[in-house]
């Protein structure tokens, strides 16, 4: 998606309110960006709490901030200048943190991203962007652009099979329909399911849903899904986030909240940051069993 993302700014460089943050990356990459931008595009350096407060205080002039880095070391080395800076001021400056989830794996736990969101969305106002696919980059990056408010797109690799015809973005899609249990996965991961559930019967096949924003709050349940969760055999929700604070908890306290209640309920979920060995995002999403193999397991009725 890094590409997507780098198109998608280079398309906004035109206006002279943006400025491009960036902790020392995006080397091989980012090279068009920083052309289009010119002195707006700042190398901060491995310093992202400074590049956040200043960041802060260009979005309080007016300017249009994105302040990028490797996805935990844009939301957790920095977060008491996100709390304090952004936050309690409801700046709208664009975190964007690259390879979230077990993305960075084989560099170890201090590269995983997967207690991101649910860390930002304790704060007030924060809006989380997580696009599914490659494609929704554009838009995604269209849509945070508008928030009045500070904002997290958290950027993975897009895992759509080639022969999938990714529908137009919307923060909630159906994008397989079945008689089986409802799934909703987050973000990127759900390219990885798309050929496995496609191949099921359809008595089997569950109705998968991608979503990509959060908080909840910000885009109201599709009515077709509360219908499939009150009717269906059940709902497993799949993120590639620790549980606590993740997509699964907003969504069951969403439901309690309605008196919905789903027949059987599953999360999915990363499982730790520590394994026995290091090793990819394959090697760790399976380790949390968040592999396709995995996932129509435990959505087998």
């Amino acid at each position: 998606m890094r590409k997507a993302f780098c198109d998608a700014l280079v398309a906004r460089a035109a206006d002279p309110r943006m400025v491009f943050f960036t902790g020392d990356l995006g080397f091989m990459a980012l090279e068009p960006l920083k052309s289009a931008l010119g002195e707006r595009f700042i190398n901060a350096g491995v310093s992202e709490q400074n590049m956040v407060s200043v960041a802060a205080a260009l979005a309080a002039q007016d300017f249009d901030v994105w302040a990028y880095s490797i996805a935990p070391f844009c939301y957790a080395r920095p977060f008491e200048q996100i709390r304090n800076d952004l936050a309690f001021h409801d700046l709208p400056v664009k975190l964007v943190g690259n390879g979230g989830g077990y993305a960075y794996g084989v560099m170890g736990p201090t590269h995983h991203a997967i207690e991101d969101y649910g860390v930002l969305l304790t704060l007030q106002n924060i809006a989380v962007f997580v696009p599914a696919f490659d494609e929704d980059v554009a838009t995604v990056v269209a849509m945070a652009a508008q928030v009045r408010s500070p904002a997290y797109l958290r950027l993975g690799r897009g895992e759509a099979p080639a022969s999938f015809a990714v529908p137009d973005y919307a923060p909630w899609r159906q994008l397989v329909a079945g008689d089986g249990m409802a799934v909703v996965v987050l973000g990127p991961l759900v390219g990885t399911y798309l050929e496995p559930i496609m191949a099921l019967p359809q008595a089997r096949r569950p109705n998968l849903w991608a979503l990509t924003e959060l908080p909840l709050e910000r885009h109201a349940l599709p009515p077709a899904l509360l219908d499939a969760i009150a009717n269906g055999p059940g709902l497993c929700v799949i993120e590639e986030h620790v549980r606590q604070g993740g997509l699964a908890s907003q969504l069951a306290t969403d439901l309690m909240e309605r008196g919905l209640f789903p027949k059987r309920f599953t999360s999915l979920h990363a499982r730790s940051h520590r394994y026995e060995r290091y090793g990819s995002q394959q090697y760790l999403r399976k380790a949390s069993g968040l592999d396709p193999e995995s996932v129509l397991e435990a959505i087998a009725l």
